[in-house]
């Protein structure tokens, strides 16, 4: 068993929607002054929100894409917090948006030292080159994500659609290290 559970923060949540239907933007910038819009410079207009902290692009095919959100839940309600501020507003809109979370960041800790030429060799699919990068590059199956290993026992996970696979792949890559005895607790 482990000598301490591995601490996970989720970073970033990054969803993608649509609203099915072309979006004016131009009239976007005109009932919400607060927003970026440079047509000449990016095709998509930025729409910031201050709670959920959250960057929100917006695409005139009306498409969008949201970052910056700490969990899923957040990233749905930024999304659907702009939906009903562009409805109020007067923009029209006909259906709520369709919502899809495709990648989750998080950093976590091991609270243990790891040996990564014997992780790179106990855990297949990695990649380590400490000439060029610090850290080893594991690409986890189940779930589907890829984590980055650093001898100090912090990793990052990117990858997941689920804050339960972030979770779930940090507690299998933890049980892993220490049945093969390549973490080192102080």
């Amino acid at each position: 068993m482990s000598k301490a559970d591995a601490t996970v923060s989720i970073e970033n949540v990054v969803a993608s929607g649509t609203l099915n239907q072309k979006i004016d933007l131009n009239a976007v910038m005109k009932a919400h002054p607060g927003v970026e819009y440079r047509p000449e410079q990016f095709p998509g207009l930025v729409f910031r929100l201050r709670k959920p902290k959250t960057a929100t692009l917006i695409f005139s095919t009306g498409r969008m894409v949201c970052t910056g959100a700490k969990s899923e839940r957040d990233a749905r309600k930024a999304v659907l917090r702009i939906f009903k501020e562009l409805k109020e507003s007067g923009i029209v809109i006909i259906k709520r948006p369709e919502l899809r979370i495709v990648n989750i960041v998080a950093s976590a800790s091991l609270s243990g030292m790891i040996d990564l030429e014997r992780a790179a060799y106990t855990l297949g699919r990695t990649m380590y080159e400490p000439e060029q990068f610090p850290g080893l590059i594991y690409r986890m199956d189940d779930p589907k994500v890829v984590i980055l290993v650093f001898h100090s026992g912090k990793l990052v996970c990117t990858g997941a659609k689920t804050e339960g696979d972030v979770y779930r792949a940090v507690e299998k890559l933890h049980r892993k290290l220490e049945k093969d005895q390549v973490i080192y607790y102080e």
